[in-house]
Protein backbone atom coordinates (compact mmCIF):
# COMPACT_ATOMS: atom_id res chain seq x y z
CA UNK A 1 0.00 0.00 0.00
CA UNK A 2 1.04 3.57 -0.55
CA UNK A 3 0.85 3.96 3.06
CA UNK A 4 2.07 1.65 5.70
CA UNK A 5 3.71 3.64 7.94
CA UNK A 6 2.16 5.64 11.19
CA UNK A 7 2.29 9.70 11.43
CA UNK A 8 -0.44 11.14 13.16
CA UNK A 9 0.37 14.53 12.19
CA UNK A 10 0.03 13.76 8.08
CA UNK A 11 -2.54 10.80 8.22
CA UNK A 12 -4.37 8.76 10.40
CA UNK A 13 -4.61 5.25 10.04
CA UNK A 14 -7.33 3.29 9.94
CA UNK A 15 -6.51 -0.37 10.53
CA UNK A 16 -9.41 -2.25 9.90
CA UNK A 17 -9.61 -0.61 6.60
CA UNK A 18 -6.47 -1.56 5.65
CA UNK A 19 -7.25 -4.82 6.88
CA UNK A 20 -10.45 -5.28 4.89
CA UNK A 21 -8.16 -3.64 2.07
CA UNK A 22 -5.54 -6.09 2.28
CA UNK A 23 -8.25 -9.37 2.45
CA UNK A 24 -10.16 -7.71 -0.62
CA UNK A 25 -7.74 -6.77 -3.28
CA UNK A 26 -5.20 -8.62 -4.52
CA UNK A 27 -1.11 -7.71 -3.59
CA UNK A 28 -0.87 -6.05 -6.53
CA UNK A 29 -3.45 -3.64 -6.28
CA UNK A 30 -3.53 -3.43 -2.59
CA UNK A 31 0.28 -1.58 -2.99
CA UNK A 32 -1.08 1.02 -5.19
CA UNK A 33 -3.65 2.30 -2.77
CA UNK A 34 -2.98 5.76 -2.64
CA UNK A 35 -4.83 7.42 -0.06
CA UNK A 36 -8.62 7.08 1.60
CA UNK A 37 -10.38 9.24 3.78
CA UNK A 38 -13.95 9.50 5.49
CA UNK A 39 -16.57 11.70 2.90
CA UNK A 40 -20.37 12.20 2.65
CA UNK A 41 -20.87 10.77 -1.06
CA UNK A 42 -23.72 12.53 -3.25
CA UNK A 43 -23.70 10.60 -6.56
CA UNK A 44 -26.72 9.23 -9.08
CA UNK A 45 -26.67 6.04 -6.82
CA UNK A 46 -26.09 7.16 -3.62
CA UNK A 47 -27.60 9.77 -1.62
CA UNK A 48 -25.63 11.80 1.64
CA UNK A 49 -24.21 8.57 2.78
CA UNK A 50 -21.21 8.66 5.00
CA UNK A 51 -18.85 6.46 2.94
CA UNK A 52 -14.75 5.73 3.13
CA UNK A 53 -13.30 7.10 0.13
CA UNK A 54 -10.34 4.82 -1.38
CA UNK A 55 -8.12 5.89 -3.60
CA UNK A 56 -5.92 4.39 -5.99
CA UNK A 57 -3.56 5.34 -8.55
CA UNK A 58 -6.15 4.77 -11.84
CA UNK A 59 -9.79 4.97 -9.90
CA UNK A 60 -11.68 5.72 -7.18
CA UNK A 61 -13.27 3.08 -4.54
CA UNK A 62 -16.05 3.60 -1.97
CA UNK A 63 -17.24 1.26 0.63
CA UNK A 64 -19.27 1.90 3.66
CA UNK A 65 -17.83 3.29 6.93
CA UNK A 66 -18.12 -0.38 8.50
CA UNK A 67 -16.61 -1.75 5.69
CA UNK A 68 -18.08 -4.73 4.24
CA UNK A 69 -18.27 -4.62 0.26
CA UNK A 70 -15.98 -2.49 -1.93
CA UNK A 71 -17.32 -0.16 -4.84
CA UNK A 72 -15.86 1.23 -8.08
CA UNK A 73 -17.02 4.45 -8.19
CA UNK A 74 -15.55 5.87 -11.31
CA UNK A 75 -12.25 5.81 -13.26
CA UNK A 76 -9.88 8.35 -14.09
CA UNK A 77 -9.97 7.35 -17.38
CA UNK A 78 -13.38 8.79 -17.34
CA UNK A 79 -12.90 11.87 -15.42
CA UNK A 80 -12.34 15.19 -16.98
CA UNK A 81 -12.65 17.81 -14.25
CA UNK A 82 -12.04 17.70 -10.41
CA UNK A 83 -12.77 21.06 -8.82
CA UNK A 84 -13.22 22.67 -5.25
CA UNK A 85 -16.82 24.32 -5.17
CA UNK A 86 -16.95 27.13 -2.28
CA UNK A 87 -19.95 26.42 -0.71
CA UNK A 88 -21.72 25.25 2.70
CA UNK A 89 -23.51 21.94 2.45
CA UNK A 90 -27.35 22.32 4.03
CA UNK A 91 -27.43 19.15 4.83
CA UNK A 92 -24.29 19.42 7.44
CA UNK A 93 -24.59 21.62 10.86
CA UNK A 94 -21.93 22.88 12.74
CA UNK A 95 -18.51 22.60 12.86
CA UNK A 96 -18.81 20.06 10.26
CA UNK A 97 -20.62 22.29 7.86
CA UNK A 98 -17.97 25.24 8.42
CA UNK A 99 -14.83 22.94 7.96
CA UNK A 100 -16.02 20.62 4.76
CA UNK A 101 -14.79 20.50 2.13
CA UNK A 102 -17.01 20.13 -1.18
CA UNK A 103 -15.17 18.47 -4.65
CA UNK A 104 -16.84 17.52 -7.46
CA UNK A 105 -15.60 14.97 -10.09
CA UNK A 106 -17.20 15.40 -13.39
CA UNK A 107 -17.31 12.25 -15.20
CA UNK A 108 -18.59 10.58 -18.17
CA UNK A 109 -20.77 7.37 -18.04
CA UNK A 110 -22.93 5.40 -20.07
CA UNK A 111 -26.80 6.61 -20.50
CA UNK A 112 -29.00 3.51 -19.05
CA UNK A 113 -32.70 3.63 -18.79
CA UNK A 114 -32.97 3.80 -14.94
CA UNK A 115 -30.34 4.35 -12.16
CA UNK A 116 -27.33 2.69 -12.79
CA UNK A 117 -25.27 0.60 -9.36
CA UNK A 118 -21.85 0.48 -9.18
CA UNK A 119 -20.03 -2.68 -9.78
CA UNK A 120 -18.99 -3.94 -6.91
CA UNK A 121 -15.55 -5.55 -6.86
CA UNK A 122 -14.93 -9.00 -5.47
CA UNK A 123 -12.28 -10.53 -3.85
CA UNK A 124 -9.06 -11.18 -5.53
CA UNK A 125 -10.55 -9.85 -8.81
CA UNK A 126 -8.81 -6.67 -9.14
CA UNK A 127 -5.65 -6.73 -11.46
CA UNK A 128 -3.88 -3.28 -11.30
CA UNK A 129 -1.22 -2.25 -14.32
CA UNK A 130 1.54 -2.55 -13.41
CA UNK A 131 2.60 -0.03 -16.28
CA UNK A 132 4.64 2.99 -15.18
CA UNK A 133 5.99 6.22 -16.43
CA UNK A 134 9.19 8.17 -16.88
CA UNK A 135 9.40 11.37 -18.74
CA UNK A 136 10.49 11.28 -22.54
CA UNK A 137 12.14 9.32 -24.51
CA UNK A 138 15.91 10.19 -24.16
CA UNK A 139 18.73 8.97 -26.73
CA UNK A 140 20.49 7.57 -24.16
CA UNK A 141 18.04 4.93 -22.85
CA UNK A 142 18.24 3.80 -26.45
CA UNK A 143 19.48 0.44 -27.03
CA UNK A 144 18.37 -0.93 -23.47
CA UNK A 145 17.24 -4.33 -23.69
CA UNK A 146 14.83 -6.18 -21.33
CA UNK A 147 13.38 -4.79 -18.17
CA UNK A 148 16.42 -4.64 -15.50
CA UNK A 149 14.50 -5.17 -12.24
CA UNK A 150 10.78 -6.16 -13.51
CA UNK A 151 9.03 -8.29 -10.99
CA UNK A 152 6.72 -9.45 -12.74
CA UNK A 153 8.42 -11.32 -15.29
CA UNK A 154 8.50 -15.12 -14.96
CA UNK A 155 12.03 -15.69 -12.47
CA UNK A 156 14.36 -17.56 -12.87
CA UNK A 157 14.79 -20.58 -10.35
CA UNK A 158 16.29 -19.22 -7.35
CA UNK A 159 14.53 -15.76 -8.29
CA UNK A 160 17.21 -13.35 -8.67
CA UNK A 161 17.54 -10.75 -10.91
CA UNK A 162 19.49 -12.41 -13.91
CA UNK A 163 22.10 -10.67 -16.08
CA UNK A 164 20.83 -11.52 -19.70
CA UNK A 165 22.97 -13.26 -22.30
CA UNK A 166 23.10 -9.55 -24.49
CA UNK A 167 24.28 -7.81 -21.00
CA UNK A 168 27.66 -10.23 -20.95
CA UNK A 169 30.14 -7.77 -21.68
CA UNK A 170 33.41 -8.89 -20.15
CA UNK A 171 35.14 -7.94 -16.75
CA UNK A 172 35.47 -4.51 -17.40
CA UNK A 173 31.86 -3.43 -16.75
CA UNK A 174 31.33 -6.70 -14.92
CA UNK A 175 33.07 -5.50 -11.27
CA UNK A 176 30.56 -4.69 -8.50
CA UNK A 177 27.76 -6.09 -10.05
CA UNK A 178 26.55 -9.74 -8.93
CA UNK A 179 25.58 -11.82 -11.51
CA UNK A 180 23.00 -13.01 -8.78
CA UNK A 181 21.34 -10.11 -9.23
CA UNK A 182 22.30 -7.93 -11.88
CA UNK A 183 19.84 -7.24 -14.98
CA UNK A 184 20.03 -7.15 -18.46
CA UNK A 185 22.36 -4.25 -19.94
CA UNK A 186 23.01 -3.11 -23.11
CA UNK A 187 26.14 -4.25 -24.60
CA UNK A 188 28.32 -1.89 -25.65
CA UNK A 189 31.54 -2.52 -27.82
CA UNK A 190 34.59 -2.01 -25.74
CA UNK A 191 36.23 0.84 -27.31
CA UNK A 192 32.60 2.61 -26.64
CA UNK A 193 32.02 4.82 -23.55
CA UNK A 194 29.37 4.79 -21.17
CA UNK A 195 26.22 4.45 -23.96
CA UNK A 196 26.55 5.90 -26.94
CA UNK A 197 23.59 5.36 -29.38
CA UNK A 198 23.56 6.38 -32.66
CA UNK A 199 20.66 8.44 -34.24
CA UNK A 200 19.14 6.82 -37.37
CA UNK A 201 19.04 9.82 -40.04
CA UNK A 202 15.39 9.96 -41.70
CA UNK A 203 16.33 9.84 -45.65
CA UNK A 204 15.14 12.90 -46.81
CA UNK A 205 13.31 12.45 -50.50
CA UNK A 206 13.13 15.42 -52.97
CA UNK A 207 10.14 16.68 -54.28
CA UNK A 208 10.99 16.90 -57.44
CA UNK A 209 11.76 12.96 -57.53
CA UNK A 210 8.92 11.10 -56.76
CA UNK A 211 9.06 7.61 -57.30
CA UNK A 212 5.21 7.43 -56.89
CA UNK A 213 4.28 9.75 -59.57
CA UNK A 214 2.24 9.22 -61.79
CA UNK A 215 0.70 5.81 -59.81
CA UNK A 216 -2.90 5.88 -59.05
CA UNK A 217 -4.09 4.73 -55.31
CA UNK A 218 -5.73 1.78 -57.31
CA UNK A 219 -2.67 0.86 -58.90
CA UNK A 220 -0.85 1.07 -55.62
CA UNK A 221 -3.69 -0.86 -53.17
CA UNK A 222 -6.52 -2.53 -55.73
CA UNK A 223 -9.44 -2.97 -53.84
CA UNK A 224 -10.56 -6.80 -54.03
CA UNK A 225 -13.93 -7.89 -52.93
CA UNK A 226 -12.25 -8.86 -49.34
CA UNK A 227 -10.87 -5.57 -49.31
CA UNK A 228 -13.83 -3.24 -50.32
CA UNK A 229 -15.81 -5.57 -47.32
CA UNK A 230 -13.01 -4.83 -44.84
CA UNK A 231 -13.30 -1.33 -45.36
CA UNK A 232 -17.03 -1.17 -45.01
CA UNK A 233 -16.46 -3.80 -41.67
CA UNK A 234 -14.59 -0.58 -40.39
CA UNK A 235 -16.43 2.17 -41.69
CA UNK A 236 -19.57 0.41 -39.63
CA UNK A 237 -17.22 -0.24 -36.48
CA UNK A 238 -16.49 3.45 -36.67
CA UNK A 239 -19.87 4.72 -36.84
CA UNK A 240 -20.83 2.07 -33.98
CA UNK A 241 -17.72 3.96 -32.12
CA UNK A 242 -19.65 7.01 -32.81
CA UNK A 243 -23.00 6.23 -32.00
CA UNK A 244 -21.14 4.86 -28.63
CA UNK A 245 -19.93 8.15 -27.61
CA UNK A 246 -23.04 9.56 -28.41
CA UNK A 247 -24.91 7.34 -25.24
CA UNK A 248 -21.97 8.53 -23.11
CA UNK A 249 -23.44 11.50 -21.02
CA UNK A 250 -21.52 13.54 -17.96
CA UNK A 251 -22.33 13.15 -14.41
CA UNK A 252 -20.96 14.34 -11.19
CA UNK A 253 -19.59 12.66 -7.84
CA UNK A 254 -19.76 14.48 -5.21
CA UNK A 255 -17.32 14.32 -1.98
CA UNK A 256 -18.28 16.18 1.59
CA UNK A 257 -14.69 15.73 3.48
CA UNK A 258 -15.62 16.92 6.71
CA UNK A 259 -11.97 18.54 7.91
CA UNK A 260 -10.59 21.32 6.58
CA UNK A 261 -7.35 19.40 6.74
CA UNK A 262 -7.82 16.63 4.76
CA UNK A 263 -6.29 16.16 2.11
CA UNK A 264 -8.32 14.29 -0.35
CA UNK A 265 -8.62 17.00 -2.65
CA UNK A 266 -4.68 17.41 -3.15
CA UNK A 267 -4.85 13.71 -3.70
CA UNK A 268 -7.09 13.34 -6.24
CA UNK A 269 -5.24 15.82 -8.07
CA UNK A 270 -1.80 14.43 -7.54
CA UNK A 271 -4.00 10.80 -8.74
CA UNK A 272 -5.36 11.91 -11.55
CA UNK A 273 -2.16 14.17 -12.89
CA UNK A 274 0.03 10.92 -12.36
CA UNK A 275 -2.51 8.90 -14.30
CA UNK A 276 -3.34 11.27 -16.89
CA UNK A 277 0.63 11.34 -18.12
CA UNK A 278 1.06 7.61 -17.75
CA UNK A 279 -1.73 6.76 -19.63
CA UNK A 280 -1.00 9.62 -22.45
CA UNK A 281 2.61 8.41 -22.72
CA UNK A 282 1.68 4.66 -23.03
CA UNK A 283 -0.07 5.76 -26.21
CA UNK A 284 3.64 6.31 -27.53
CA UNK A 285 4.92 2.95 -29.42
CA UNK A 286 8.50 4.51 -29.57
CA UNK A 287 8.61 5.62 -25.82
CA UNK A 288 6.96 2.04 -24.86
CA UNK A 289 9.56 0.42 -27.21
CA UNK A 290 12.75 2.53 -25.87
CA UNK A 291 11.49 2.18 -21.81
CA UNK A 292 11.01 -1.65 -22.33
CA UNK A 293 7.73 -0.82 -21.40
CA UNK A 294 5.10 -3.98 -21.38
CA UNK A 295 1.92 -5.17 -20.19
CA UNK A 296 1.47 -8.56 -18.83
CA UNK A 297 -1.33 -10.72 -18.42
CA UNK A 298 -3.07 -11.06 -15.41
CA UNK A 299 -2.47 -14.79 -15.96
CA UNK A 300 1.58 -14.14 -15.82
CA UNK A 301 1.02 -11.91 -13.02
CA UNK A 302 -0.58 -14.42 -10.96
CA UNK A 303 1.69 -16.84 -11.51
CA UNK A 304 4.80 -14.92 -11.39
CA UNK A 305 5.29 -12.18 -7.98
CA UNK A 306 8.15 -11.78 -6.07
CA UNK A 307 7.28 -11.30 -2.23
CA UNK A 308 8.10 -8.07 -0.45
CA UNK A 309 10.59 -9.48 1.77
CA UNK A 310 12.70 -11.06 -1.69
CA UNK A 311 12.06 -7.64 -2.98
CA UNK A 312 13.79 -5.78 0.06
CA UNK A 313 16.46 -7.84 0.05
CA UNK A 314 17.30 -7.65 -3.51
CA UNK A 315 17.25 -3.67 -3.46
CA UNK A 316 19.19 -4.00 -0.27
CA UNK A 317 21.76 -5.60 -2.19
CA UNK A 318 21.77 -3.39 -5.19
CA UNK A 319 21.80 -0.44 -2.85
CA UNK A 320 24.86 -2.14 -0.90
CA UNK A 321 27.09 -2.21 -4.10
CA UNK A 322 25.89 1.21 -5.47
CA UNK A 323 27.27 2.70 -1.86
CA UNK A 324 30.63 1.12 -2.32
CA UNK A 325 33.86 2.84 -2.54
CA UNK A 326 35.59 3.13 -5.70
CA UNK A 327 32.88 1.75 -8.15
CA UNK A 328 33.80 3.27 -11.60
CA UNK A 329 31.78 5.51 -13.87
CA UNK A 330 30.62 2.64 -15.66
CA UNK A 331 29.49 0.33 -13.38
CA UNK A 332 27.77 3.55 -11.54
CA UNK A 333 25.91 4.25 -14.78
CA UNK A 334 24.76 0.80 -15.02
CA UNK A 335 23.79 0.56 -10.94
CA UNK A 336 21.31 3.39 -11.49
CA UNK A 337 19.95 1.77 -14.49
CA UNK A 338 19.14 -0.77 -12.70
CA UNK A 339 17.89 1.23 -10.03
CA UNK A 340 16.10 3.48 -12.24
CA UNK A 341 14.49 0.71 -14.42
CA UNK A 342 13.22 -1.01 -11.11
CA UNK A 343 11.56 1.62 -9.87
CA UNK A 344 9.32 2.38 -13.26
CA UNK A 345 8.23 -1.52 -12.80
CA UNK A 346 7.35 -2.22 -8.91
CA UNK A 347 6.14 0.90 -6.55
CA UNK A 348 7.70 -0.51 -3.47
CA UNK A 349 11.16 0.20 -4.87
CA UNK A 350 10.12 3.73 -4.46
CA UNK A 351 9.48 3.17 -0.70
CA UNK A 352 12.32 1.28 -0.51
CA UNK A 353 14.44 4.58 -1.76
CA UNK A 354 12.71 6.65 0.54
CA UNK A 355 13.30 4.81 4.03
CA UNK A 356 17.42 4.52 3.00
CA UNK A 357 18.70 7.39 4.71
CA UNK A 358 22.16 6.98 2.24
CA UNK A 359 20.70 6.98 -1.34
CA UNK A 360 18.72 10.10 -1.32
CA UNK A 361 22.21 11.94 -0.62
CA UNK A 362 24.46 9.80 -2.22
CA UNK A 363 22.28 10.96 -6.10
CA UNK A 364 22.87 14.53 -4.88
CA UNK A 365 26.24 14.57 -4.25
CA UNK A 366 27.13 12.83 -7.69
CA UNK A 367 24.66 15.27 -9.39
CA UNK A 368 26.57 17.94 -8.26
CA UNK A 369 29.97 16.60 -9.15
CA UNK A 370 29.05 15.86 -12.42
CA UNK A 371 27.39 18.84 -13.03
CA UNK A 372 30.74 20.61 -12.27
CA UNK A 373 32.58 18.61 -14.49
CA UNK A 374 30.59 19.01 -17.07
CA UNK A 375 30.76 23.03 -16.66
CA UNK A 376 34.35 22.28 -16.55
CA UNK A 377 34.23 20.23 -19.57
CA UNK A 378 35.67 17.31 -18.83
CA UNK A 379 34.61 14.25 -19.95
CA UNK A 380 31.56 15.73 -20.67
CA UNK A 381 29.58 12.88 -22.84
CA UNK A 382 29.99 10.66 -20.11
CA UNK A 383 29.11 13.03 -17.41
CA UNK A 384 26.12 14.16 -19.09
CA UNK A 385 24.80 10.67 -19.84
CA UNK A 386 25.18 10.34 -15.84
CA UNK A 387 23.57 13.29 -15.07
CA UNK A 388 20.54 12.54 -16.73
CA UNK A 389 20.44 9.21 -15.45
CA UNK A 390 20.50 10.43 -12.03
CA UNK A 391 17.43 13.36 -12.68
CA UNK A 392 15.44 10.70 -14.06
CA UNK A 393 15.81 8.23 -11.11
CA UNK A 394 15.03 11.19 -8.55
CA UNK A 395 11.89 12.03 -10.80
CA UNK A 396 10.60 8.55 -10.59
CA UNK A 397 11.30 8.49 -7.52
CA UNK A 398 9.33 11.82 -6.84
CA UNK A 399 6.41 10.21 -8.71
CA UNK A 400 3.17 8.88 -7.04
CA UNK A 401 5.12 8.29 -3.36
CA UNK A 402 3.43 11.67 -2.10
CA UNK A 403 1.61 9.76 1.34
CA UNK A 404 5.27 8.14 2.18
CA UNK A 405 5.73 10.01 5.26
CA UNK A 406 9.69 9.12 4.83
CA UNK A 407 9.74 10.89 1.47
CA UNK A 408 8.95 13.92 3.06
CA UNK A 409 11.26 13.44 6.32
CA UNK A 410 13.62 12.79 3.79
CA UNK A 411 13.22 16.18 1.82
CA UNK A 412 13.30 18.30 5.29
CA UNK A 413 16.42 16.96 6.36
CA UNK A 414 19.24 19.18 7.25
CA UNK A 415 16.34 21.97 6.94
CA UNK A 416 15.95 21.12 3.44
CA UNK A 417 19.71 21.60 2.94
CA UNK A 418 19.94 18.11 0.73
CA UNK A 419 16.92 19.31 -1.03
CA UNK A 420 18.45 22.72 -1.81
CA UNK A 421 21.64 21.60 -3.27
CA UNK A 422 19.69 18.88 -5.42
CA UNK A 423 18.25 22.13 -7.18
CA UNK A 424 21.31 24.05 -7.28
CA UNK A 425 22.87 21.59 -9.55
CA UNK A 426 20.16 20.89 -11.30
CA UNK A 427 19.87 24.26 -13.06
CA UNK A 428 22.36 24.37 -15.87
CA UNK A 429 23.32 26.99 -18.42
CA UNK A 430 21.39 25.65 -21.26
CA UNK A 431 23.83 27.04 -23.79
CA UNK A 432 26.92 25.28 -21.93
CA UNK A 433 28.74 23.80 -25.14
CA UNK A 434 31.35 20.89 -24.50
CA UNK A 435 34.72 22.40 -24.75
CA UNK A 436 36.58 19.06 -25.38
CA UNK A 437 35.31 17.98 -28.57
CA UNK A 438 38.15 16.18 -29.88
CA UNK A 439 37.42 13.37 -27.25
CA UNK A 440 34.51 12.48 -29.88
CA UNK A 441 34.79 9.25 -31.77
CA UNK A 442 33.84 9.12 -35.27
CA UNK A 443 30.21 8.53 -34.05
CA UNK A 444 29.86 10.78 -31.55
CA UNK A 445 29.45 14.55 -33.61
CA UNK A 446 28.59 17.81 -32.17
CA UNK A 447 24.94 17.45 -32.99
CA UNK A 448 24.97 14.24 -30.40
CA UNK A 449 26.27 15.83 -27.87
CA UNK A 450 23.24 18.73 -28.45
CA UNK A 451 20.84 16.02 -28.23
CA UNK A 452 22.63 14.89 -24.82
CA UNK A 453 22.10 18.51 -23.68
CA UNK A 454 18.78 18.66 -24.69
CA UNK A 455 17.90 15.45 -23.10
CA UNK A 456 19.27 16.60 -20.02
CA UNK A 457 17.55 19.75 -20.14
CA UNK A 458 14.23 17.83 -20.61
CA UNK A 459 14.82 15.99 -17.73
CA UNK A 460 15.55 18.47 -15.40
CA UNK A 461 12.24 20.41 -16.31
CA UNK A 462 10.69 17.32 -15.46
CA UNK A 463 12.36 17.12 -12.03
CA UNK A 464 12.04 20.46 -11.29
CA UNK A 465 7.58 19.56 -12.26
CA UNK A 466 8.20 17.05 -9.43
CA UNK A 467 9.32 19.32 -7.00
CA UNK A 468 7.29 22.44 -7.54
CA UNK A 469 3.96 19.64 -7.54
CA UNK A 470 5.47 18.39 -3.80
CA UNK A 471 5.95 21.76 -2.60
CA UNK A 472 2.66 23.19 -3.53
CA UNK A 473 1.07 20.00 -1.64
CA UNK A 474 2.83 20.67 1.12
CA UNK A 475 2.35 24.11 1.49
CA UNK A 476 -1.55 22.86 1.80
CA UNK A 477 -0.44 21.03 4.84
CA UNK A 478 -0.57 21.87 8.00
CA UNK A 479 2.44 20.75 9.54
CA UNK A 480 5.57 22.92 11.29
CA UNK A 481 8.15 20.77 9.22
CA UNK A 482 6.25 22.25 5.64
CA UNK A 483 9.07 24.94 5.19
CA UNK A 484 9.60 23.29 1.84
CA UNK A 485 6.72 25.74 0.03
CA UNK A 486 7.29 26.69 -3.65
CA UNK A 487 8.35 30.54 -2.53
CA UNK A 488 11.46 28.58 -0.92
CA UNK A 489 12.27 27.26 -4.02
CA UNK A 490 12.87 29.34 -5.87
CA UNK A 491 14.48 31.91 -3.34
CA UNK A 492 16.66 29.22 -3.39
CA UNK A 493 17.26 28.97 -6.73
CA UNK A 494 17.68 32.89 -6.76
CA UNK A 495 21.61 33.14 -6.63
CA UNK A 496 21.81 30.24 -9.02
CA UNK A 497 23.63 32.44 -12.04
CA UNK A 498 22.03 30.52 -14.74
CA UNK A 499 18.42 30.60 -13.25
CA UNK A 500 17.13 33.13 -15.71
CA UNK A 501 18.19 31.68 -18.98
CA UNK A 502 17.44 27.73 -17.68
CA UNK A 503 13.87 29.02 -16.86
CA UNK A 504 14.21 31.28 -20.55
CA UNK A 505 15.08 27.93 -22.23
CA UNK A 506 11.11 26.32 -20.92
CA UNK A 507 9.60 29.31 -21.87
CA UNK A 508 11.28 28.91 -25.31
CA UNK A 509 10.63 25.19 -25.51
CA UNK A 510 6.96 26.18 -25.11
CA UNK A 511 6.47 28.68 -27.74
CA UNK A 512 9.38 26.40 -30.17
CA UNK A 513 6.01 23.40 -29.55
CA UNK A 514 3.16 25.52 -30.20
CA UNK A 515 3.99 27.96 -32.64
CA UNK A 516 4.36 25.00 -35.63
CA UNK A 517 1.15 24.05 -36.53
CA UNK A 518 1.60 21.70 -39.03
CA UNK A 519 1.87 18.70 -36.79
CA UNK A 520 0.39 17.46 -33.65
CA UNK A 521 2.35 16.63 -30.77
CA UNK A 522 3.68 13.00 -30.26
CA UNK A 523 2.63 11.66 -26.37
CA UNK A 524 6.30 12.23 -24.83
CA UNK A 525 5.83 15.71 -26.03
CA UNK A 526 2.83 16.81 -25.01
CA UNK A 527 3.34 15.26 -21.32
CA UNK A 528 6.74 17.42 -21.38
CA UNK A 529 4.72 20.20 -22.41
CA UNK A 530 2.01 19.98 -19.85
CA UNK A 531 4.92 19.58 -17.31
CA UNK A 532 7.02 22.75 -18.47
CA UNK A 533 3.35 25.09 -18.33
CA UNK A 534 3.10 23.86 -14.72
CA UNK A 535 6.85 25.38 -13.81
CA UNK A 536 6.39 28.00 -15.58
CA UNK A 537 2.79 28.97 -14.03
CA UNK A 538 4.59 28.75 -10.75
CA UNK A 539 7.69 30.93 -11.99
CA UNK A 540 4.59 33.72 -12.60
CA UNK A 541 2.75 32.83 -9.58
CA UNK A 542 5.40 32.93 -6.62
CA UNK A 543 8.78 34.67 -8.34
CA UNK A 544 8.41 38.53 -8.90
CA UNK A 545 12.14 38.13 -10.25
CA UNK A 546 11.78 35.41 -12.97
CA UNK A 547 7.67 36.71 -13.81
CA UNK A 548 9.51 39.72 -14.46
CA UNK A 549 12.46 37.95 -16.71
CA UNK A 550 9.88 35.95 -18.33
CA UNK A 551 7.22 38.29 -19.72
CA UNK A 552 9.82 41.01 -21.13
CA UNK A 553 11.95 38.06 -22.62
CA UNK A 554 8.64 36.22 -24.23
CA UNK A 555 5.81 38.28 -24.14
CA UNK A 556 5.54 38.65 -27.64
CA UNK A 557 6.49 35.27 -28.64
CA UNK A 558 3.57 34.20 -26.74
CA UNK A 559 1.68 37.09 -28.36
CA UNK A 560 2.05 36.32 -31.96
CA UNK A 561 2.99 32.26 -32.04
CA UNK A 562 0.30 30.58 -29.29
CA UNK A 563 -2.62 30.72 -30.29
CA UNK A 564 -5.70 28.83 -28.50
CA UNK A 565 -7.18 28.04 -31.34
CA UNK A 566 -4.55 25.65 -32.31
CA UNK A 567 -4.57 23.56 -29.74
CA UNK A 568 -6.36 21.37 -30.78
CA UNK A 569 -4.56 20.47 -33.74
CA UNK A 570 -1.35 19.91 -31.48
CA UNK A 571 -2.93 18.10 -28.95
CA UNK A 572 -5.37 15.14 -30.13
CA UNK A 573 -8.80 14.55 -28.54
CA UNK A 574 -7.88 11.16 -28.05
CA UNK A 575 -4.61 12.14 -25.75
CA UNK A 576 -5.86 11.83 -22.17
CA UNK A 577 -3.67 15.10 -21.53
CA UNK A 578 -5.20 17.07 -23.83
CA UNK A 579 -7.96 19.19 -22.20
CA UNK A 580 -6.25 19.60 -18.91
CA UNK A 581 -3.03 20.95 -21.21
CA UNK A 582 -5.22 22.97 -22.85
CA UNK A 583 -6.91 24.79 -19.63
CA UNK A 584 -2.97 25.07 -18.88
CA UNK A 585 -1.83 26.90 -21.58
CA UNK A 586 -4.55 28.83 -21.51
CA UNK A 587 -3.96 30.52 -18.03
CA UNK A 588 -0.53 30.81 -18.99
CA UNK A 589 -1.38 32.89 -22.27
CA UNK A 590 -3.59 35.22 -19.80
CA UNK A 591 -0.92 35.41 -17.58
CA UNK A 592 1.95 36.38 -19.96
CA UNK A 593 -0.40 38.63 -22.25
CA UNK A 594 -1.58 40.69 -19.28
CA UNK A 595 1.44 41.20 -17.10
CA UNK A 596 2.65 44.97 -17.49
Amino acid sequence: MARTLSDDSLWRRNSKLETFLKRNLERDAYERIRAYAPCVVVSETLNKVFMHVVLSDECIYLTEYSPRTLQQAVHFTHISDIELINDLPDFLRGREREQSLHIRIVHTSAKDTGKRNINSVKPQTIASSTQQFNYGVSPSMEGISSVLLSTHVAPSENTSWRVSQSSKRGDDCGKGIRKSRSASCPAYPSNLRLALPQALAQPQISPDINPLSGVTATQLWPLTPSCRSSVLARQMKTQEDMKGEEEKKETELHLYAVSLTSQIYLQLQSSWNSYIMRSTLTLDSLYMKTCSVSTPSPKKQTQHKISWERTSHLFSQLIGELLQEKVSLESLYLLLQELFTAAGRNPSIKKFFWRCPELYPFLVKTLEENSQLSQDGLNTIDRLLLSTLVVQTLSVMFRETELEPARLSMLTSKQGGVTAAMLLALVCDPELQPSHTAQLTSSQTPSYTEALQAEYLDAASVLLFEVVMFCLDASHTPHPGHFLTVSWVFRTLKSHPFLPHFMGYQAKQVVLLLSDSESPLNPSQAVLLYQRCHVLLACLHYSTYLSTHITSEFQEEFRYYVKISGLEDKLPPHYPISVPARHLISQLLSLMLHRP
